[in-house]
């Protein structure tokens, strides 16, 4: 598929924004739907799309958790089009399956480059995943198919829940990143962190680590980073 007759999810709940990306967007030929809400954005999504350009703070349904949900299922690119810059709204926009972030105001220039690239980069990934590879993600005996949210460790099946599973997705991705309670909570979850919610997530950590680890006492692939957070190395 050539990038220029692509089709863009825009999703913003301010219309004027909504309109100047559209047109930015089919200037260079893309087919592009909006959606004012993340409610909305989920009803329309659509699996032929090719990206999603998505709006963090709407109301109703965040776009946080929007990516999420269409990360269960989809791996389309979704570019976080926001005001919020600050490292931590970074982290969450990473952490919960976005594959870039763009700030506004932007430039015309930096719109496209952010879109094509994406796109390219999207289109190469898909090419692959038609032929049956890259379903999997696979790390020391650990191996997840992404399609039908299944793991094994060593070989054998794991019976996870599906927070346990997501937990372990999300680290598995993104090998040697510090994920802290709060990253870990607010992506699993899809809820406001409060203070009692690290407990909840030491928790399954504990439990997910007796399914993963030969010792669980002593765990090799989910490590305690002391005052930051969990990561898998």
């Amino acid at each position: 598929m050539a990038q220029t007759s692509a089709h863009i999810l825009m999703v913003d709940d301010e219309e004027e924004i909504r309109h100047v990306v559209r047109v930015l967007l089919e200037s260079e030929g893309f087919t592009v739907t909006e959606a004012a809400s993340g409610e909305e954005a989920l009803a329309r999504f659509t699996p032929d799309m090719d990206l999603v350009i998505l709006d963090v703070k709407m109301p109703g349904i965040s776009g946080y958790q929007v990516c999420l949900r269409l990360r269960e299922r989809w791996n389309v690119p979704i570019l976080f089009l926001t005001a919020k810059t600050q490292d931590s709204d970074l982290t969450m926009g990473y952490s919960s399956g976005g594959d870039d972030y763009l700030a506004k105001p932007f430039s015309y220039p930096e719109l496209m480059a952010r879109v094509k690239g994406l796109l390219r980069r999207y289109h190469v990934y898909k090419g692959k995943l038609d032929s049956g590879v890259d379903q999997y993600a696979e790390w020391r005996g650990l191996r997840l198919n992404c399609e039908r949210n299944e793991a094994w460790c060593a070989g054998r099946q794991l019976n996870l829940t599906e927070k346990e599973y997501r937990l372990l997705r999300l680290m598995l991705l993104h090998r040697g990143k510090i994920f802290s309670a709060r990253n870990l909570y607010e992506s699993v979850w899809e809820e406001p962190y409060f203070a009692p919610s690290s407990n909840t997530v030491m928790v399954h950590i504990r439990k997910l680590r007796e399914k993963v680890e030969a010792d669980p006492q002593n765990p090799e692939l989910i490590k305690t980073v002391w005052g930051k957070g969990y990561r898998i190395e």
